[in-house]
């Protein structure tokens, strides 16, 4: 037994002097006393396992099992009566007190972080940028949101706004006739916090093409019909198809496709509810998935898009 206790006392000391070296740096004592404790607390899980473990060799050596036997026995083999071991149930109730210390007012429940004190920061930096720009004019709204466009869309809207040959939504076209024959085919296609479509309109979910009626003919839109109204919405609700939109389109849209003072999406004009729903929900369009923009942007910066977006159309 000597033997094995001064040659546990060696290994502690090995490791411990490895531990020190290894994260020693982190070890100023008095500097910081969360990284005193956790070097502290290192060196004790190193005594305390190597000399439990000691002592569980040693019992394997040396001691002999006895007491009363359970009554639950399989072909002569039991169980023991005896107490759970004093040390391992004292140990067990202290980790359990530390639990709750350490999740209700220990570290880092309480304590200094780095990301708790970058929220707060940027909360901080977000009120001043709200205040500073409460009253933001006409033009600073545009310049703002050019700038946004440049970081946050123009990687597949492109710098321009042109949609990267096609790839993605064309801005300065204000909209394409596929696009629309795609939202009609489809119905609506948000992602996000309304995965059913729901861009967050009073009006709800479009329908796609099923359950789209021309209330002129009576039946459900045609793939012709869709193709003449989505050249008609395209074309900034000109031409042939005013027909098919008023049956098809003008109830929900209204009869001047402006959305009935925001009960369904605007189709004339990029207008704020319908930039702000986007970017809130995201879009599925017809070549992937737009992702959404919720609690990246702030509520001036929401506006700015729509109003740098609705520059381009002009």
């Amino acid at each position: 037994m000597k033997s094995m206790v001064i040659g546990g006392i060696i290994l502690i000391v090995a490791l411990m002097t490895g531990t020190y070296f290894m994260a020693g740096d982190s070890f100023q004592l008095g500097e910081d006393y969360i990284n005193d404790l956790t070097m502290l607390a290192g060196f004790a899980i190193i005594g305390i396992t190597v000399f439990v473990a000691l002592k569980y060799v040693n019992q394997i050596k040396n001691d002999t099992a006895g007491g009363e036997l359970a009554e639950e026995r399989w072909d002569g083999i039991g169980e023991y009566k005896n107490p759970i071991p004093t040390g391992w149930g004292l140990m067990f109730i202290a980790t359990m007190i530390w639990q709750l210390w350490y999740f209700y007012s220990g570290y880092p429940t309480n304590q200094f972080s780095q990301i708790g004190q970058y929220n707060e920061e940027t909360l901080e930096y977000q009120a001043k940028f709200e205040s500073k720009w409460s009253n933001i004019s006409e033009q600073d709204l545009v310049g703002m949101g050019g700038s946004v466009f440049l970081v946050q869309c123009a990687p597949c809207h492109g710098v321009d706004g042109e949609g990267i040959n096609g790839k993605a939504h064309n801005f300065r076209d204000r909209i394409a006739a596929d696009q629309v024959a795609d939202v009609i085919n489809r119905g609506s296609a948000a992602i996000g916090p309304n995965p059913a479509g729901n861009l967050g309109y009073a009006m709800g979910m479009m329908p796609d093409k099923n359950g789209l009626f021309n209330t002129n003919t009576g039946a459900m839109i045609s793939d012709a019909e869709i193709a003449t109204v989505s050249k008609y919405v395209a074309s900034g609700m000109k031409g042939a198809g005013a027909d098919i939109f008023a049956g098809a389109c003008a109830s929900c849209h209204g009869v001047d496709g402006k959305g009935m003072g925001g009960m369904a999406p605007n189709l004339v004009e990029y207008d704020d509810t319908l930039v702000l729903n986007v970017l809130k929900h995201g879009k599925k369009g017809n070549i992937g998935a737009m992702p959404n923009f919720e609690g990246r942007l702030t509520e001036t910066q929401d506006k700015a898009v729509a109003a740098y977006l609705r520059s381009l159309g002009e």
